[in-house]
């Protein structure tokens, strides 16, 4: 901890200069998780008067712009996902209105959120954050089935979140992943591209309990569908039953089974996280679509090896041999994975203190945050300079 406090007292003094920041978010998944992590980590900086809006979950009219369409849906073209994110941005720009007159900066994560709000942005210092772009999203919804008409029909979206990123002052992307595609489908150039890997406030390391029976492999994700869930039940079934215990962290249902504990009931930050992970031998999070991935940090916080499947910016995060292994999206290899590492404790051990040793010196939010902070105070700078 103290070479981290070493790397937030040695950053320029300019970061402490801040004022008033109007930070907006959608709050969806594992931003959710971000913002926290971001709230936490400036309640070290009380010079910075920081606002949270996040946006509010939607209301009946919300509800039906953003319904999906019989038919047109199978053929991924009724354009769902940006009906949603445009009356969700309408809907935010209204709250908007009474927030802005006392705001030196804006921060919006992500685009979505601030889809219809290019105006607001191109009249004041702003920053528009994101962990993937619509067209890597298009093609990562959980609930959807990607098919040829999904490039074109996101085209239109396209169109709308190019409008937001040429409106912000700069643009930040979570991982070099969503950094290439910003440069590529977006025209963001260099000159206003900035990457930072938000990250998590880790908590102090859980002391690790002597096993008591069988060891315990863990997995927390919302969605059994978006992060692999599902195939780490199969693979449980098939190959680890009587081996070890999974733990499944969800908001699906799930019928408990033997071997089998469900918990439906945590939260961001929830207190209860480090015991869990103090008493996991393995995290699994076998995802094929997640964009970065605030649960493999947390495991990894905790000293915990990760078990992954190697997709977008996951690599980024997970040192595959070192902190944690990569897998083909298998069921049969996601226990083999799992098995191994549950078979070798001095192996698991050493990807654990490496996959911690790695969130202290590249995730740690007080670090991350500040680095944050510096951007808006360049946001501001170039806004008054008129910088393009």
């Amino acid at each position: 901890m103290s070479q981290v406090m070493a790397q937030v007292s040695a950053l320029p003094e300019t970061v402490r200069a801040r004022s008033r920041v109007l930070f907006v978010n959608e709050n969806l998944g594992g931003h959710a998780t971000m913002h926290l992590a971001l709230r936490r980590a400036l309640e070290a900086h009380p010079e910075v008067n920081a606002e949270f809006l996040d946006v509010p979950w939607p209301g009946r009219v919300r509800r039906v712009v953003g319904a999906s369409v019989p038919g047109l849906a199978r053929l991924d073209l009724d354009l769902q996902a940006l009906r949603y994110q445009m009356a969700q941005s309408v809907h935010l720009r209204s709250l908007l209105r009474n927030r802005l007159d006392h705001v030196d900066v804006v921060h919006a994560y992500s685009q979505h959120a601030v889809l219809m709000c290019d105006g607001v942005l191109r009249n004041r210092p702003s920053v528009v954050s994101t962990d993937c772009t619509t067209i890597q999203n298009a093609h990562h919804l959980p609930y959807r089935t990607p098919t040829r008409f999904t490039a074109r029909a996101s085209r239109i979206a396209q169109r709308l979140e190019r409008r937001v990123f040429e409106s912000a002052t700069l643009v930040v992307a979570q991982s070099e992943w969503a950094a290439e595609s910003l440069r590529a489908t977006c025209g963001v150039t260099d000159d206003r591209l900035r990457v930072i890997p938000f990250g998590i406030v880790p908590f102090e390391l859980p002391r690790r309990r002597r096993p008591t029976g069988r060891p315990q492999v863990t997995f927390i994700g919302a969605s059994m569908s978006r992060k692999g869930g599902w195939r780490l039940l199969r693979a449980y079934r098939k190959h680890l039953r009587g081996v070890c215990v999974l733990n499944l962290v969800t908001h699906d249902r799930v019928v408990p089974e033997p071997g089998v504990r469900v918990f439906h009931d945590f939260v961001p930050g929830d207190a209860r996280l480090p015991g869990l992970l103090a008493d996991t031998a393995v995290f699994a999070f076998p995802s094929e679509i997640d964009t970065f991935g605030y649960a493999p940090l947390e495991a990894m916080a905790a000293a915990v090896p990760v078990v992954a499947t190697r997709c977008n910016a996951l690599p980024e995060i997970i040192e595959d041999g070192v902190t944690g292994l990569f897998v083909d999206p298998d069921d049969d290899a996601l226990a083999a994975a799992i098995s191994a590492l549950l078979a070798d404790e001095e192996r698991a051990s050493g990807m654990g203190a490496a996959g911690r040793q790695r969130v202290l010196e590249r995730f740690d939010a007080r670090v991350t945050t500040l680095r944050l902070l510096d951007v808006l105070e360049e946001a501001r700078r170039r806004f008054a300079g008129g910088a393009p």
